[in-house]
C-alpha cells in the first residue's frame, strides 16, 4: 500500500518523522512532502520513494501553489493513505485534493475535520512515538529501540567533514559537538564558551550549527585562544548530522543538532530552559542525559522558547551552572 507523509514543519520534526517514514516503507512505497530545509535531512533515505519539496512559505505559496504541489502528488489509488504529520488546514487539504481517501492525522490538529482517522495525541509520549501510533494505532506497543530516528549521510557528506578534520591535528583528544544556537533565544544557554575552555585540557570542541550561528562560534573559538573548530555554516545538514556522529558527545540546547545526534546515536547532554523534556522532543540516543533547572515553577513557559523571557530574568539558563554542565558530560563522556 502507497503512503505520502507531510511533514512541513521544523527540521527536527522532520528528523523524528523517519521512524513513522520507515515503518510504512514496509507496507509498500513512501513518498514524502517537506519543506526544502526539512528535505534536506530526508536525502538518500532508502524509506523514501518521492521527496517533493513544499515552498510554502515563497515560491509555493498561495492556492497555486497548494495546487501545484497536489498535483506532484496526486494518487488514483484507492488504497493509498496520507499521514499529516504537520497538521494544519492546509495540508490537510493537500492531501484530500490529491485523492487520498484515507487521511490520517492528530485528533488535536487543525485540520483534524478533514482527516478519515484521527489518532490521540498522547502528550506523555515523546514526539517520535506520536509519530509513529499515526501508522500502528493508538493501543500498539511500541519499544523504545523503534523511536530513534535515521538520517543518511551521503559519501559527499562524509568526504566533507574528512576534510574539515584533515586540517586539526591529531593530539589524542576526543572530539565534542557544542551545538550553542536555536532560532529561539531563550533556548540558547549562555555558558557554552565557557563550557569549551573548561573542557580544553581533556576534548577538543566543535561548534556546529548554521551560518546564524557564527557569532556564537566566535565567542567559543576566542575563549579557546583558536582551540575550537569553527564549523558553523561549513556543512550540510546532514554532513552535521555525519560530524556530530564522529564525536565523543554533544552539548545542544533543546534545537535540531539535538535530534541530528539521536539519529546517529551520539552520547548526549541537551540543556532546556524555558521548554521541558515532556514536551516529547528529548534525546533518544541510547546515551544521553538532560540539564535543565527543575526547581523553577515558571517552567515551561511556551512550546518553542519566546524571544524574551516573559518575567525578564531568563533564570532557567542563567542559573543553570557550568557545573552542572560539567558533570553530565563527565557522566556520560
Amino acid at each position: 500500500m502507497a503512503s505520502l507523509v507531510v511533514q512541513t514543519s521544523f527540521i527536527g520534526d522532520v528528523v523524528l518523522t523517519t521512524p513513522l517514514i520507515a515503518t510504512l516503507a514496509a507496507r509498500g512505497p513512501v513518498d514524502v512532502v517537506a519543506t526544502r530545509v526539512g528535505a534536506s535531512v530526508l536525502v538518500g533515505n532508502p524509506h523514501v520513494r518521492h521527496l517533493i519539496i513544499y515552498d510554502k512559505r515563497r515560491a509555493d505559496r498561495g492556492p497555486s501553489g497548494l495546487f501545484r504541489i497536489a498535483s506532484a502528488v496526486r494518487t488514483s489509488d484507492r488504497d493509498a493513505a496520507a499521514y499529516l504529520a504537520q497538521g494544519s488546514n492546509r495540508s490537510a487539504f493537500l492531501a484530500r485534493i490529491a485523492g487520498y481517501r484515507e487521511r490520517v492525522g492528530f485528533d488535536t490538529s487543525a485540520g483534524r475535520w478533514l482527516y478519515t482517522k484521527r489518532i490521540p495525541f498522547a502528550r506523555q509520549h515523546h514526539h517520535a512515538e506520536r509519530l509513529l501510533r499515526l501508522a500502528l494505532g493508538p493501543d500498539a506497543e511500541v519499544l523504545r529501540s523503534a523511536l530513534r530516528p535515521r538520517v543518511y549521510p551521503s559519501d559527499a557528506d562524509r568526504d566533507a567533514v574528512d576534510q574539515l578534520l584533515g586540517t586539526v591535528p591529531n593530539e589524542g583528544r576526543s572530539f565534542i559537538a557544542l551545538a550553542p544556537g536555536s532560532v529561539w533565544a531563550t533556548k540558547r544557554w549562555p555558558y557554552y564558551a565557557q563550557l569549551a575552555a573548561a573542557l580544553q585540557a581533556t576534548h577538543r570542541s566543535i561548534v556546529v550549527g548554521s551560518r546564524d550561528d557564527a557569532p556564537l562560534a566566535a565567542e567559543i573559538v576566542r575563549a579557546t585562544g583558536g582551540d575550537a573548530i569553527d564549523a558553523t555554516g561549513r556543512l550540510t545538514l546532514l554532513g552535521s548530522a555525519e560530524l556530530i556522529g564522529r564525536c565523543r558527545a554533544i552539548v545542544t540546547n533543546d534545537s535540531a543538532p539535538l535530534h541530528l545526534a539521536s539519529a546517529m546515536n551520539t552520547p548526549t547532554i541537551a540543556i532546556f530552559g524555558p521548554t521541558v523534556p515532556a514536551f516529547g522532543f528529548g534525546p533518544l540516543a541510547d546515551a544521553s542525559v538532560t540539564a535543565e533547572h527543575l526547581s523553577l515553577r515558571c517552567r515551561p513557559c511556551h512550546p518553542h522558547g519566546p524571544m524574551i523571557c516573559p518575567l525578564g530574568h531568563w533564570r532557567c539558563m542563567r542559573d543553570l551552572s557550568l557545573e552542572t554542565v560539567l558533570a553530565r558530560i563527565k557522566s556520560l563522556a
